[in-house]
């Protein structure tokens, strides 16, 4: 299971985009897809039933979740996150390097 979640706000660590940030749109195993981020191109085929034309199209590709990192939105630096519980024993995602909590999209 990953720790980053569809709409955190990501910062790219390693690889052609690095110093990027952008916002999860999926997390698929250990392959994250990034708003923005490790943009490809793909020669698609026209399909007349999902109304889709062919052509080159550009879109984002899944990058391993190794090469980025959440965007801690107060140091506006790359951070790590860990789990704690709350009062009523709920678990929650927080920010290593502050113990902030992580807000949920």
């Amino acid at each position: 299971m990953s720790k980053l979640r569809k709409g955190d706000t990501v910062i790219v660590i390693a690889g052609k985009d690095k110093g990027k940030q952008g916002t999860v749109l999926a997390v698929k195993n250990d392959r994250i897809k990034v708003e923005g981020i490790n943009i490809v191109t793909k020669h698609q085929k026209p399909n007349q039933a999902t109304g889709s034309e062919g052509g080159i199209v550009k879109q984002e590709a899944f990058l391993h979740i190794s090469n980025v990192a959440i965007l801690n939105a107060q140091t506006q630096k790359a951070d790590r996150i860990t789990y704690q519980f709350d009062e009523d024993g709920k678990k929650q995602r927080v920010y290593r390097s502050n113990g902030e909590v992580v807000a949920t999209a």
